[in-house]
């Protein structure tokens, strides 16, 4: 080996490329790369572009069904039939890393990147949600995490325009490190009107159009594909800074240009910047470009050739124009007050070649980047850790029944993951563009109008990690089915499913089993819910430092999912609607405390395996809420889910203040009828005059049902027992994570 290739086979390890990998480069190439090409490679052949350590896998997930109009990767976000010549455009991404180091602008720009991935395809975002993991919330670091993220998201999404609707956020110590920051957008367009991330047309032109470009966000594709360390900090350059009014402009103008009809393709600069979308473009369209990199607007002086191409600055697009139409395309944009350069043009052949000042500083050939053309596949080894076999050692016989379960109930409606989320939810806005049917109506899912139809889209994210790692499988398809009767308990139909797929190092063998496992739960529940899905992110190298140990978050494959309510009528809320109501509890409880929060955060017991789940059973009371809904006999539906039916109830009880009378299921422990958490549940209230005809709808399935008791009074009455006023709980519920945040 000559020392030039020692050199250059250093600097590969040093931009995070493998030994195998360099070689590949030097066949692709037919030579030595330069620093240029090489920093090329790294950002498209890590694993935030690549997924070269989980496109086998995740090419066993369901991906067909009769309402998508794009197969999972085809285009930017997915894209699903709602009828009525209307398509949704959604996706859910992550942004974990920077939001470690830089949680303000790192959780900011994931809600900028994400949106720019459904209105590049010509959709406009009507609707944001998030998924956000912390550490232990006692400690300064975690509050100072929370507030940024959640600033940045709100600061962000506030002012571009698009309401946040929905999320979720779940603590825990294996977070303290390595938060996650997941950001969902939800957008509508005309069937026909999409735009492809495509470059084709010999001789058509290449804008940049958007904001200048800097030095921010430069191997920000590597640093997510790196563990997170102690000195990970050092990294903030590789975190990109996000302008949301910029964003605002770029929106109008990007679906004004596509009405022109001079648009060939467009694509999102994202991860790998100018590097991604020349090359997934011109792959995609089996076309070349010529790009002249000195024609890029700069923020920055003396930026070289490899910043320029890897700058992950934020707001900009890559924009193929079909030729003898420029003028279009640039009137739309100064009309916006906005960038619009003709930086190349497309070229015979798969070569992408990189120009400055007239000089060629790197060439590659287009499909040797991307995945499903030059970019690496790897199967991972995997084995079960050994932790799983010691889960299934817990039992419920191990576990007295707490002599106070009043105590036992404040103490989980107190619990950071079961407490009110009021405080980051008040921090969004939920009303701005006056779509958001579910801001003064709470329900399981959140609702967007769809004007003028009567049909509404429904949307929801869902994932229990702590079920995940408890068991993998089980626990991602409990993640998919809760998500569904999320959806139904609001009155919809799920349709299909986006994914977030955050993991620790596929390095790791134990890691690997929970993510190849996760994989196949997930695909169970898409397909016996008929939930294909249309695409998503992975994220690995999600990992913590705890006892100066380096461990893995627990596995959080994040679950998107859109639905449709076929008529406004049958959105159902979640809360009690009158004095004197029958409540009932439609699916069977069991003695299963497995993984509950009560056991986790009151019997101070982490490992037991995941709770009771059989997607047969969840099928069939998806089947009889959808039916009791239509049949309109439901004044409330609520699934069952964190923390139980106590908290469940109390969930329906808070927002009127309505009270409840119940009796438990003498069949089963109190404290696993109250708190436990096995799936396939829910709970539904309805007037006493539609009691005989409830159930005479329930005796046509084999679901068992429980009659609970009534809406009553104001306080909770548990087997005559008083467990405080509903007010009182409220107070309890509402402030356990304003109290500690604004201590």
């Amino acid at each position: 080996m000559s020392k030039s290739e020692i050199v250059n086979l250093e600097v590969a390890k040093e931009l995070g490329l493998l030994p195998e990998e360099y070689e590949s480069i030097k066949k692709f190439l037919g030579r030595e790369p330069n620093y240029t090409e090489l920093s090329i490679y790294s950002v498209m052949w890590s694993e935030h572009c690549s997924y070269k350590n989980s496109i086998k896998w995740i090419k066993t997930l369901p991906r067909k069904g009769e309402n998508l109009l794009a197969e999972a990767g085809d285009e930017n976000a997915g894209l699903v039939d709602l009828g009525d010549e209307l398509a949704c455009a959604f996706k859910i991404e992550s942004h974990n890393h920077p939001s470690a180091v830089e949680p303000y602008q790192g959780a900011a720009t994931g809600v900028g990147g994400i949106n720019r991935d459904i209105f590049t395809m010509g959709a406009r975002p009507v609707a944001q949600l998030n998924s956000l993991r912390f550490g232990d919330l006692s400690l300064n670091k975690t509050k100072w995490l929370l507030r940024n993220v959640v600033k940045g998201i709100g600061d962000y999404g506030n002012s571009f325009g698009v309401p946040v609707v929905g999320g979720e956020v779940f603590f825990d110590e294996c977070y303290n490190t390595n938060p996650l920051v997941n950001a969902m957008s939800v957008g509508i367009v005309k069937k026909g009107e999409t735009i492809s991330a495509i470059s084709e047309g010999v001789g058509n032109p290449v804008f940049i159009v958007g904001s200048s470009t800097g030095k921010d966000g430069i191997h920000g594709a590597t640093f997510a594909s790196e563990d997170i360390t102690e000195d990970s900090s050092d990294k903030i350059p590789a975190v990109q800074v996000g302008d949301p009014f910029q964003e605002k402009l770029l929106l109008e103008a990007t679906l004004e240009v596509i009405k022109t009809g001079a648009v060939v393709g467009m694509q999102d600069m994202g991860a790998a910047g100018i590097t991604c979308s020349t090359s997934e473009m011109s792959a995609k369209g089996k076309h070349g470009m010529d790009i002249f990199l000195d024609k890029v607007p700069l923020r920055q002086k003396n930026m070289k050739p490899f910043e320029i191409l890897l700058s992950e600055s934020q707001e900009r697009m890559l924009i193929v124009v079909k030729k003898g139409r420029e003028k279009e395309v640039n009137d739309v944009f100064n009309k916006w007050d906005l960038n619009c350069v003709e930086i190349g043009h497309v070229t015979k052949g798969d070569s992408l070649r990189y120009y400055m000042n007239e000089e060629l500083v790197a060439e590659v050939p287009a499909d040797s980047l991307v995945l499903g053309g030059g970019a690496p596949i790897y199967d991972r080894e995997y084995k079960e850790p050994a932790y799983y076999e010691e889960n299934k050692k817990f039992s419920i016989d191990s576990v007295n029944i707490p002599e106070d379960l009043k105590k036992v109930a404040k103490t989980v409606i107190s619990s950071y993951n079961v407490a009110s989320k009021c405080w980051v939810t008040e921090q969004y806005d939920s009303m701005v563009g006056t779509k958001n049917m579910t801001s003064n109506i709470s329900s399981d899912a959140a609702c967007i109008n769809l004007k003028g139809l009567d049909k509404a889209l429904l949307m929801t994210v869902d994932c229990n990690s702590r079920y995940v790692h408890a068991d993998p499988y089980k626990g991602a398809a409990i993640a998919v089915a809760e998500a569904a009767r999320n959806i139904v308990c609001s009155g919809g139909e799920p349709l299909a499913v986006t994914n977030c797929l955050n993991f620790g190092n596929p390095y790791s063998p134990e890691v690997y089993w929970q993510f190849v496992n996760s994989i196949k739960g997930m695909s169970l529940s898409c397909e016996k819910l008929k939930t294909p899905v249309t695409g998503g992110n992975v994220s690995f190298y999600n990992q913590s430092v705890l006892n100066k140990k380096e461990v893995p978050v627990f596995p959080t494959p994040t679950i998107g999912m859109i639905g449709l309510l076929e008529s406004k009528k049958y959105l159902t809320g979640l809360s009690f609607k009158n004095e004197d109501d029958l409540i009932f509890l439609i699916g069977d409880s069991k003695n299963d405390i497995n993984c509950s929060e009560y056991l986790c955060k009151y019997h101070k017991i982490k490992n037991s395996p995941a709770p009771h789940f059989d997607i047969d059973e969840e099928l069939e009371l998806q089947k009889i809420i959808k039916h009791l809904i239509k049949e309109n006999i439901l004044n409330s539906a609520h699934d069952i889910a964190d923390g139980g039916l106590f908290v469940s109830l109390l969930e329906s009880a808070k927002e009127k203040q309505l009270g409840f009378e119940i009796n438990s299921d003498k069949s089963i422990r109190k404290d696993a009828f109250l708190f436990g958490e096995s799936q396939s549940r829910v709970i539904v209230s309805i007037n006493p005059r539609n009691k005989e005809k409830l159930s005479d709808l329930l005796s046509k399935y084999k679901t068992k049902s429980f009659f609970l008791g009534t809406v009553k009074g104001s306080d909770a009455v548990i087997d005559n027992e008083n467990f405080g006023s509903i007010q009182e709980l409220k107070e309890i519920h509402n402030t356990a994570i304003f109290n500690t945040m604004e201590k």
